[in-house]
């Protein structure tokens, strides 16, 4: 058995969700192969060769790559794929739009969001917003799957010492094109990268107290800035700051909950968390179930009080 993961890089680097996936990919059993798919993309090749584990990068070339479209690169997923027992995605924007179109061209079922390997055939995945876990057992010669990062430690980034072997770039399916992007710029550590996360909940008011409130203590902390769906759909934050089974699933060294009720979807999102801090003047806050250190108190005393006292 050879498993190959799909790695998620800009060219130059890979990023951390590569590790994770690798991780997963080695318990399979077997090798483990890297497919390294960009434009002018050997300095990721060659990051992805150090990876404890990896035994073999696989790196096609072509401008039409560069940027990851979901077209081309399940073609050149396809071109490779008889060679692999399981093919494996970061459960990620760009791995959850690849790996539905090899799965459907190969006529395998998707396994999506792995927690746990199992057996070779046997995966544990979670249900209902995280509250059950599905064993899955899967008799299809080709698992497909996309692995959910914060089920698993990443793999080593050095010590490995691969082959890295190149392969032919399929031709360019002509079917999307590439027009640009507009990234939001931010000194703070990226969301789902971030070794400490500080949230914000519906309780702060509005967007003026949430940035009064929370960035101090963001910056005193080093954290990256999240919030709850409540309080990004009522514009106190962005976006792109959303945690919950409807943003981002996250899992920092320590996640500090401020004016965060707890509902389901939210505690979907970073309850693999290593310590939680909630800070909420309601005692039946659900948020209090999963917290490791909790305060009954108004977060706009305890939070000042706090960045004080750091």
């Amino acid at each position: 058995m050879t498993a190959l993961v799909i790695a998620e890089h800009d060219n130059a680097s890979l990023k951390g969700a590569t590790l994770n996936t690798v991780a997963a990919a080695a318990q399979c059993g077997g090798e483990v192969h890297v497919l390294i798919a960009g434009h002018n993309a050997g300095p990721a090749a060659a990051a992805a060769a150090q990876i404890a584990g990896v035994s073999k990068v696989i790196h096609a070339d072509a401008e039409y790559l560069a940027h990851g479209l979901a077209e081309n690169m399940a073609a050149q997923v396809l071109a490779i794929a008889s060679n692999y027992s399981h093919i494996l995605f970061p459960a990620t924007a760009s791995g959850k739009n690849i790996a539905p179109r090899v799965a459907a061209q190969l006529d395998v079922g998707q396994i999506s969001d792995i927690t746990k390997v199992i057996a070779a055939d046997t995966f544990e995945r979670p249900i209902y917003a995280g509250n059950a876990i599905a064993t899955v057992q899967s008799t299809d010669a080709t698992k497909v799957i996309t692995v959910r990062t914060t089920g698993f430690d990443p793999a080593a980034a050095t010590g490995g010492s691969a082959a890295v072997e190149t392969q032919a770039a399929q031709a360019d399916s002509g079917k999307s094109a590439f027009l640009g992007s507009e990234i939001a710029k931010s000194d703070r550590p990226e969301l789902t990268a971030a070794k400490i996360i500080v949230s914000g909940g519906r309780a702060l008011g509005s967007a003026e107290k949430f940035n009064e409130v929370m960035t101090p203590l963001a910056d005193k902390l080093g954290a990256a800035l999240g919030a709850s769906r409540a309080a990004v759909d009522a514009g106190y934050a962005p976006n792109d700051w959303q945690v919950g089974q409807t943003g981002k699933i996250v899992a920092p060294q320590l996640y500090v909950a401020c004016g965060i009720s707890g509902a389901i979807q939210h505690l979907a999102g970073m309850k693999d968390s290593k310590v939680i801090v909630a800070i909420n003047k309601d005692p039946e806050a659900p948020i209090f179930s999963v917290a490791d250190y909790g305060l009954e108190a108004d977060l706009f005393t305890a939070v000042p009080e706090l960045i004080k006292a750091l």
